[in-house]
């Protein structure tokens, strides 16, 4: 596909399941698109196939009727399988061959850490690319790069980067600063009192920043 505009990638929420009980991901990506969210991402994990299909299904019908982006987490399968925008794949997920299994029309995001990552991702045929830049217990596995290492893998493609690992609204706009086009969330909505006020608060930093950085 196409260049995918950068505004469309400035707040995404990655839905979680657990951490508020009873709160699921459906939950979590219908708050975050009231609270004004570019893009949901579902990642379950700890779901089953058909799980995880049912629950695709109803976070797309959402996301369609909100002209919200929705990529599904890995399985870019269930991706193709309920008509989401897009899947967000990582380096164990085969990723060279991420945007033939995906086709050409859907985005597609894959995580780096590397310059050498961001350019072989930009060769795979990405459209954006993800960075963990700060530690984050909903992903420990995740090595953080900080935003030095953000800085470096944005001087190295020209594709948007997004960044992504413990990321709220106190600290959004150093990401912001490094370069990054924009943010990824878990905790700080799936785990708020309020996940559409969390959103909103979140939403507006950004847009703030990309206002006075536009200006």
């Amino acid at each position: 596909m196409g260049a995918i505009d950068p505004e469309r990638l400035q707040v995404h929420v990655i839905t979680s399941s657990g951490l508020v009980p009873g709160r699921g991901h459906v939950e979590v990506a219908n708050a975050a698109v009231e609270g004004g969210a570019d893009v949901i991402q579902l990642r379950g994990p700890e779901l089953s196939d058909d799980e995880l299909r049912s629950v695709a299904r109803l976070i797309a019908r959402s996301c369609r009727r909100a002209d919200v982006l929705f990529v599904v987490n890995d399985r870019i399968d269930i991706a193709v399988a309920v008509g989401a925008g897009g899947a967000h794949v990582g380096q164990d997920d085969h990723p060279e061959t991420a945007r033939e299994r995906l086709g050409p029309d859907g985005v597609l995001g894959i995580s780096v850490a590397t310059r050498e990552q961001a350019v072989a991702a930009e060769r795979a045929g990405a459209d954006y690319v993800g960075v963990t830049v700060f530690a984050t217990p909903t992903k420990p596995e995740a090595i953080p790069v900080g935003l030095d290492g953000l800085r470096a893998v944005v001087d190295a493609t020209s594709l948007p980067v997004v960044g992504v690992g413990g990321i709220d609204p106190s600290n959004a706009r150093e990401v912001l600063g490094a370069g990054a086009a924009g943010v990824a969330v878990v905790s700080a909505v799936g785990g708020a009192p309020d996940p559409m006020e969390a959103t909103r608060e979140l939403v507006a930093v950004v847009r703030a920043h990309a206002s006075v950085r536009g200006g």
